[in-house]
């Protein structure tokens, strides 16, 4: 394996720690987010998106790193979220969630996984239609939110990570 596998590895063990150790695979936990009752796993995502922009620009900047974007399409945004929304709301796991369930001996998991991988064998045998349907919506091109509206990339963290901050004052103030 290469340095970059390792690294990959190492990060995901990590990552997959810290949703243990915020209970953020538990039932619960989902159910809470679900029904808006229990905002940790928003703050433990939103905060870990603040940390991963953060990183990324300042990589991406400093010449260490270079990245493109996907294609920002419509369709695909409002089909794929949907789908991820409703999978999440039936099974009670996110992609993430479900394999650190299963790495818990929460056996029942496995069943979300395998709605994922069926899911994903689905797509992979509806894409030619979904191209000149969904697919073909509206599509942006290959470019993020900072190129988008003609700003800097920290500009965009600046006010993601303060709506964020916002969030996390308000989820405080209501208890959730």
């Amino acid at each position: 394996m290469s340095t970059e596998h390792w690294l990959g590895l190492i990060t995901g063990v990590l990552f997959g720690l810290l949703l243990q150790q915020g209970r953020i695979l538990r039932y619960e936990k989902q159910l809470g987010a679900m029904l808006l009752r229990d905002m940790t796993i928003f703050k433990f995502m939103l905060s870990a998106v603040v940390v991963g922009m953060i990183g990324i620009t300042l990589l991406a900047q400093t010449g260490q790193i270079s990245y493109g974007h996907k294609a920002l399409n419509l369709g695909a945004l409002l089909v794929g979220g949907a789908i991820f929304g409703v999978g999440w709301a039936i099974a009670g796991f996110c992609p993430g969630t479900a394999v650190g369930a299963v790495a818990e001996g929460r056996w029942h998991a496995l069943f979300a996984i395998l709605g994922m991988v069926i899911g994903a064998a689905l797509f992979a045998e509806i894409y030619p239609t979904l191209q000149s349907t969904v697919l073909a919506w509206k599509d942006f091109g290959k470019v993020g939110l900072a190129e988008l509206l003609g700003i800097s990339p920290w500009v965009v963290v600046a006010v993601f990570a303060g709506v964020s901050f916002g969030a996390f004052y308000l989820f405080e103030k209501l208890g959730v």
